[in-house]
């Protein structure tokens, strides 16, 4: 890749990936356009790909000399894609000069579920979690966001559609509040990529006052990363929880579900042998999620250099599983993917300068 600092001339154009239809509107506004040519660039650059202004036949010549003089069209570029030996799909994309990060798709009965970064890193030091070692530089920003998508669905091509979007690559989204928001509405406009809004899930922490934000600007689906049944256990794993403890959290989950009762949080656990795999860690999640409208997604372990931690034996999972079960509780068990390619849950890594100055460790998959 050519690192090398772009011309003044280049930073001065508008990335026109950081637009949603609002941004994409008032940016015609601004160039003396009317505003419904927004629906015709978002089909251009999200449906069909195109981020060449001459393609574009359905402009003016001279309104694609102005877009081509003042904005650009202009995705992470694709550095290593690698294939999981049961077809999952990761790829690294360099965002800036120095920092990359990944997006994982994970292909699956018919569906195709891309997981997404929202971060370089991850500030929230999540003890269980490979990513989180690795220290936090920035947040990503909307074209970086939703260049995922884009570079993801160019390298499936017209062949295959990707049916749904997770934010649960690196960082913690809830930091990176309007860039997110931005691009999840991207990700659901009619002219560009049409997922509902059950179809792009946010996985949050449990930052409370930003999940309450978003409840006034958003409706997509919420997964939680819950991992333990108290407020002692889950302040050594998820440091956050000393902040917004659980009961604020769930309240907070319970607001944003509001009174409709088909929709469901769909809390994620992570199965750490000897340490929240109990019988009695089972029944306390039963009792704390009586009153939520919830599901429970548990996920196993997956081991990394120099963790502390193991995953829970099979059989430990499954007894785990059938006490939730027969509480009533949906709960599924999340199949391991890609953990050739390290690509499952809690390995993204990507490159990161460590602002925090916490211990870095560089990744690189060959």
């Amino acid at each position: 890749m050519n690192s090398a600092p772009a011309s003044a001339e280049a930073e001065a154009r508008v990335n026109l990936l950081d637009l949603d239809r609002e941004g994409m509107e008032a940016f015609f506004v601004r160039i003396g356009e009317k505003p419904f040519r927004a629906s015709q660039l978002l089909q251009w650059i999200h449906q069909r790909g195109v981020t060449d202004f001459s393609l574009m036949t359905n402009l003016s010549k001279a309104l694609r000399s102005r877009l081509e003089a003042v904005s650009e069209i202009r995705p992470p570029e694709l550095v290593l894609e690698q294939r999981s030996a049961d077809g999952t799909r990761k790829w690294v994309l360099q965002v800036d000069a120095v920092n990359r990060v990944e997006t994982v798709l994970i292909p699956d009965e018919g569906r195709n579920t891309l997981c997404v970064s929202s971060q370089v890193g991850c500030s929230l030091e999540c003890s269980f979690c490979s990513t989180a070692r690795q220290g936090f530089n920035r947040n990503l920003t909307t074209a970086e966001i939703i260049g995922q998508l884009w570079v993801a669905q160019h390298r499936l091509g017209e062949e295959q559609r990707i049916s749904n979007v997770v934010l649960m690559g690196m960082g913690e989204p809830l930091l990176n509040f309007g860039n997110v928001v931005a691009a999840t509405r991207l990700m659901m406009d009619d002219f560009t990529y049409g997922l509902s809004k059950r179809r792009v899930t946010l996985s949050t922490s449990g930052i409370v006052p930003a999940l309450d934000r978003l409840a006034e600007v958003s409706d997509i689906s919420l997964a939680v990363s819950l991992h333990a049944p108290d407020d002692e256990l889950r302040n050594e794993l998820v440091p956050i929880n000393r902040k917004y403890p659980i009961k604020e959290l769930l309240a907070a989950c319970k607001r944003y579900v509001g009174t409709e009762n088909r929709r469901k949080v769909t809390f994620e656990y992570v199965m750490l042998d000897g340490v929240n795999d109990a019988p009695e860690h089972a029944r306390a999640l039963v009792r704390l999620l009586s009153h939520v409208p919830s599901k429970v997604n548990l996920i196993p372990f997956n081991p990394f250099p120099n963790s502390a931690y193991r995953c829970s034996r099979p059989e430990t999972i499954a007894s785990f599983a059938h006490i939730l079960q027969d509480a009533g509780l949906i709960t599924t068990t999340r199949k391991t993917r890609g953990g050739d390619i390290d690509a499952a849950c809690g390995q993204l890594v990507g490159k990161v300068n460590d602002r925090s100055r916490r211990q870095f460790r560089l990744h690189t998959a060959h």
